[in-house]
């Protein structure tokens, strides 16, 4: 059994971290290079900076951040936001970084999917699903959750895998900032069907719900944002609970 990670989101605006509820009432939390760092430091598996404004504002994830970014931290970390190209992709990892973040652009263009996996290799590739639960179905949206589409969540999901994405960074818009707890149901679903490993995101409120997403939903890694932002829950408390609820973590 592979070791479950955990992994703190820096949503990224202007520079800054923020943090909002279901996606709304975004409040800035502090410079995203020094938290990153600060997170390695305390023991982190990975980081995820995502530049939640780049596809709705048009424009590109700035690789100076990825510079950065790389230049003080010293784990794996994944960058996303506006990026839409074989070239967007080569950029950023040429800056730093070690995973690209699709979303938008692979659903408009899910060849995209594939250009990448052959260019970089599926293990640089991660797709991720913003969805929220509406009429009895979970939907994939667009554009930092502003925009919903007719996919369904599981299918898309299954398409991208079957396409050459190497992980899925789930996030239920539901959960988000809710602190109630991760999807579990939608979260299961996907690691029932999926080959390729499932970040959970959505919901972190406590030690119990990153337990939870492990046991009950066998989530290869867990994010989370405002719970480690506002030091609510601290990497090594976490990690030595999970480990005495007998879940493999790193160390």
């Amino acid at each position: 059994m592979l070791t479950k990670r955990i992994i703190p989101c820096l949503d990224v605006k202007d520079g800054q971290t923020v943090k909002g509820i279901n996606f709304e009432n975004i409040k800035t939390v502090g410079d995203a290079v020094e938290l990153g760092a600060y997170y390695a430091a305390q023991g982190a598996d990975e980081l995820v900076f995502l530049d939640i404004t780049a596809t709705n504002e048009k424009r590109k994830t700035m690789t100076a951040l990825v510079k950065r970014v790389a230049a003080h931290i010293n784990i794996p970390f994944c960058v996303g936001g506006g990026v839409s190209s074989v070239e967007d992709v080569g950029a950023l990892l040429h800056a730093g970084a070690d995973k690209i973040s699709i979303n938008t652009a692979a659903v408009k263009n899910p060849k995209l999917i594939d250009e990448l996996a052959a260019a970089f290799g599926s293990q640089c590739v991660v797709l991720a699903i913003d969805t929220n639960y509406i009429a009895q179905a979970w939907w994939v949206y667009l554009n930092g959750g502003r925009v919903q589409t007719s996919l369904h969540t599981l299918a898309w999901a299954k398409e991208a895998a079957e396409r050459g994405c190497g992980e899925i960074l789930l996030t239920s818009m539901l959960h988000d900032g809710t602190k109630n707890g991760f999807a579990i149901d939608l979260t299961k679903s996907l690691t029932d069907s999926l080959p390729i490993p499932v970040i959970a995101s959505g919901g972190a409120g406590t030690p119990q719900h990153f337990a939870e997403v492990f046991k009950n939903a066998n989530a290869d890694a867990a994010l989370a944002a405002s719970v480690f932002h506002y030091k609510e829950i601290e990497m090594q408390p976490l990690k030595a609970y999970l480990k005495q609820e007998g879940i493999k973590i790193r160390g």
